[in-house]
């Protein structure tokens, strides 16, 4: 007897399952892909409960590896710690299976990746928000003894709860496998540390230079223009946030600020009532609780009427309060 349709909660840019993608993991019956990275898939997944998970199936070429395996058990182990205030909680995993398998709570809203490349840069209010709250979610992996080492825009929740974190410390169990060996690279072209990419020792540091670059990407201050500094466009940021950026991109990991350090230099300013998102972010996330087609709702202005214009991303505001004529480039994945 075929089963009704299941609203999934697709946020924009997911897609239908194909072919060749697994219906079934563990108890979780899969719905849906919501993307893709360089350790796996991740699907969307109901559990015998109705309840809502993000399940990520290891790619095949990671699961022959034992060392990863052992590496990827220990990691879940770690990331249970954290809970789920700042971040996505573990729900379940299966790091022996074939193949090795992590499900955590799935959490409704927009990536900030999509919030950007739909709605351009985020005014003061929501950008101070989302760094204090990035910033204590860091803090808290930390104290767990975990470094991210993939933070992005992509990997950052816009719910309507604050910001959250999600993928922490499981890129760490890809160090040491034969990927590793030949070149491969942990993280995010343009979030990266520069020791991410000598070969250097890893530490907390490393999450705070792709902190102050994710800050950059919210801000409108990257990516750059043809011809322009980072300088001349953190220049133009508000000094709060132009002085914590330049302190987390420092090339020393030593000199960069911890996590805590960060939250004292912007906690005390932040707007202690009202929504924190504004209303075309918050009618727009509204929506990833419903199926949606493929296609990203254009940019409305009051240009247009109130109306659906057809915009280009060229076209897309730099901040929220200015029309768009400067490009917007699209934040990489």
């Amino acid at each position: 007897m075929p089963q009704p349709p299941v609203p999934t909660g697709l946020a924009p840019g997911h897609r239908p399952l194909g072919q060749d993608d697994p219906r079934r993991i563990g108890r979780y019956r899969l719905t849906a892909v919501l993307g893709q990275g360089g350790m796996g898939t991740v699907y969307l997944g109901r559990s015998p409960g109705q309840r809502l998970v993000a399940v990520k199936i290891v790619r095949p070429e990671l699961a022959e590896d034992p060392v990863f395996r052992r590496r990827f058990a220990h990691e879940i182990e770690a990331a249970g710690l954290v809970g789920g205030f700042h971040t996505a909680s573990v729900v379940d995993a299966d790091p022996h299976g074939d193949p090795p398998w992590l499900a955590t709570e799935y959490i409704p809203g927009p990536s900030l990746q999509d919030v950007l490349e739909q709605q351009g840069a985020l005014p003061p209010r929501t950008l101070h928000t989302l760094a204090v709250g990035v910033a204590e979610a860091l803090e808290h992996i930390h104290v767990c003894g975990i470094v991210h080492r993939d933070l992005k825009p992509g990997n950052i929740i816009v719910a309507d709860t604050g910001p959250r974190i999600i993928d922490f410390g499981i890129a760490r169990a890809l160090d040491s496998t034969r990927l590793t060996g030949t070149g491969y690279v942990i993280g995010t072209q343009g979030f990266l540390a520069p020791e991410q990419l000598t070969g250097a020792s890893i530490t907390r540091a490393a999450d705070l230079y792709a902190y102050g670059m994710v800050l950059c990407h919210a801000a409108g201050a990257a990516p750059l223009a043809d011809g322009e500094s980072l300088a001349s466009a953190l220049g133009l940021l508000p000094a709060r946030f132009a002085g914590v950026i330049t302190r987390c991109l420092d090339h020393d990991p030593g000199r960069r600020p911890t996590a805590t350090q960060v939250l004292d230099l912007l906690a005390p300013n932040v707007p202690s009532t009202g929504d924190w998102l504004p209303l075309p972010v918050r009618r727009w996330s509204a929506c990833t609780t419903r199926r949606l087609p493929r296609h990203r709702e254009p940019w409305v202005s009051s240009a247009a009427g109130g109306r659906r214009a057809s915009v280009t991303a060229a076209q897309r505001p730099r901040s929220w309060t200015e029309l768009p004529k400067r490009r917007r480039a699209r934040v990489p994945v």
